[in-house]
């Protein structure tokens, strides 16, 4: 909904999403998500940043220099959330592995859609009884996603000029209001910047 409001406002927007915004990453995607074989957590730590390397380096980068806005359904602060607070990795071997994949590359604005835990496996319970697909890690306990949560609400207070936290228990019509509102806010101003 982001990307198509932007594009009516005619800016020039790719979306893509991690894991798999690449013809690799997709691979990726099915391999780790749809198994059903248990994934070591250091692997899983590496298969997302092998499919973060790929996706930086042959759609972000290309599309940045390209002049385009990028929007990514996840990125690195995934990582940070997932597998280290998730799985319990340091936060200094996190980073370590998500600077080799990124060379360093960091969202100027990131959407934090914060949501409480017990509404977000309300919502994902809700999916699998309607046949929607689910995937592994919606099989994760109540306490992973209360430290993934906490982990994500700990970036935005460490970042707040890049992080936003957006009350993602409303209706989509709210959400979405806030995006948008969100979204030109921040475009207006760093186009300012430039000019």
């Amino acid at each position: 909904m982001l990307s198509g409001e932007l594009r009516q406002r005619g800016v020039n927007v790719i979306t893509t999403c991690e894991p798999g915004g690449t013809p690799l990453g997709r691979r990726l995607r099915e391999a780790f998500l749809e198994t059903e074989e248990t994934v070591a957590p250091m692997a899983e730590l590496l298969l997302f940043a092998a499919d973060r390397a790929q996706h930086v380096e042959f759609l972000i980068k290309p599309a940045l220099d390209e002049g385009r806005v990028v929007i990514s359904d996840r990125y690195a602060d995934a990582t940070f959330a997932y597998q280290g607070a998730g799985r319990g990795f340091p936060e200094a071997t996190v980073d370590q592995i998500i600077k080799l994949a990124t060379g360093g590359l960091k969202p100027d604005l990131t959407l934090f859609f914060d949501i409480s835990v017990e509404n977000a496996l309300h919502r994902m319970r809700s999916r699998s009884e309607t046949g929607e697909r689910i995937n592994r890690m919606d099989a994760e306990t109540a306490d992973f996603y209360t430290n993934v949560r906490a982990a994500y609400l700990a970036i935005a207070e460490k970042e707040p000029n890049r992080f936003c936290v957006i009350d993602a228990n409303g209706s989509v019509e709210e959400i979405q209001s806030k995006v948008i509102e969100t979204a030109t806010k921040y475009l207006e101003s760093s186009k300012g910047a430039k000019e």
